[in-house]
């Protein structure tokens, strides 16, 4: 695949981790980004800014130190909210703004932002030119395939969307009404992939290098957005681009490289939260770290009870320590029989 560009970037690769709220805050952009994403995007900001003033936004608009180029997404329904929320966030480092019209969440959608934008045309056409016009770097654009299955409007969206001057464009392969249900439809991102002109990734169900090169092929697309499985995951990157490069798979990693990773990512979110915020929010992750793996279910339980930084990062190393153990043992088991 040749290089993907959006604007003046070119992306060392093209595998982009998705924008997921509540999950691809800082420490897991930087993580990702360092075992292989081409491009990290932060966590959806609303484009009201009166909100902007809890913990919660301020610690979602922090870019310093983010790799570069920063791209930040914005959610809203108001055409000029969403113009000054995207001059204001690229004062504050963003170096490429993307506009939610993708999420399916009922609170994003109850507001007429997110995917329920994409029933009102006129409405995406106003929001796109007034974004572009705002700021002077590139504007990236997120949809789903259309509202629902009888009004798949992708194809339009997305020729609205490159005429506004929309730099790449990413597609969810499902309609606003699958949430996240039955089978990515990749067909629909081929067709909107031969509509335009302008870069295109698809986005949905790609969780594995084999499934990624399979919508490549299949759509035609100039990157892959990964969203889901990246949690818990985060050399899923590093793995899909290596099978793209060479067709061979890269060997699952050691429980020792997991551990570390795992370690760092639960230093990094203490060191960016607090003890208090970073502790409950390393919960989730350590829980998609170890889904996987034998006795994971029962450490999680005891896990999820624990209330301090140096207690959870010695709670993970005893639990790889006793996996450790067990391999040992089955090793030595296997030889001697």
């Amino acid at each position: 695949m040749s290089a993907v560009r959006i604007g003046p970037y070119t992306l060392q690769n093209s595998l982009i981790l998705a924008p997921m709220a509540g999950v691809t805050d800082q420490p897991f952009r930087q993580l990702c980004k360092r075992l292989g994403a081409g491009l990290v995007v932060s966590e959806m900001v609303s484009s009201d800014m009166s909100l902007w003033n809890t913990r919660k936004s301020r610690l979602r608009m922090l870019h310093e130190g983010d790799p570069e180029p920063r791209s930040v997404q914005i959610a809203g329904g108001d055409a000029q909210m969403l113009a000054a929320a995207a001059r204001a966030n690229v004062e504050m480092g963003a170096q490429i703004i993307d506009i939610n019209m993708g999420c399916p969440a009922k609170k994003v959608c109850n507001k007429a932002a997110g995917s329920a934008l994409l029933k009102d045309e006129a409405l995406v056409e106003e929001i796109l030119h007034a974004v572009v016009a705002a700021v002077d770097v590139p504007v990236t654009l997120k949809i789903r395939t259309g509202w629902d299955r009888s009004n798949k409007n992708g194809i339009t969206v997305a020729k609205i969307a490159e005429q506004a001057g929309i730099t790449a464009l990413a597609v969810h392969g499902r309609t606003r009404a699958d949430l996240y249900t039955g089978e990515a439809e990749y067909d629909t991102i081929a067709a909107i992939k031969q509509a335009v002109s302008i870069p295109v990734f698809a986005n949905g169900d790609i969780d594995s290098p084999q499934k990624a090169r399979t919508v490549l092929d299949a759509t035609g697309v100039d990157g892959l957005l990964i969203g889901r499985a990246a949690q818990g995951r985060p050399w899923i990157f590093r793995e899909i681009q290596h099978y793209l490069q060479t067709g061979q798979l890269l060997p699952a990693p050691q429980l020792t490289e997991v551990e570390d990773i795992l370690l760092e990512h639960l230093g990094a979110l203490h060191a960016f939260y607090g003890e208090v915020m970073g502790v409950r929010i390393a919960r989730k992750h350590v829980g998609w770290y170890l889904a996987t793996l034998p006795g994971a279910k029962e450490f999680r339980s005891h896990f999820n009870r624990l209330a301090e930084t140096q207690e959870q990062c010695a709670n993970v190393r005893q639990f790889f320590s006793e996996r450790h153990e067990s391999l040992v043992t089955r090793d030595a088991e296997g030889v001697a029989a």
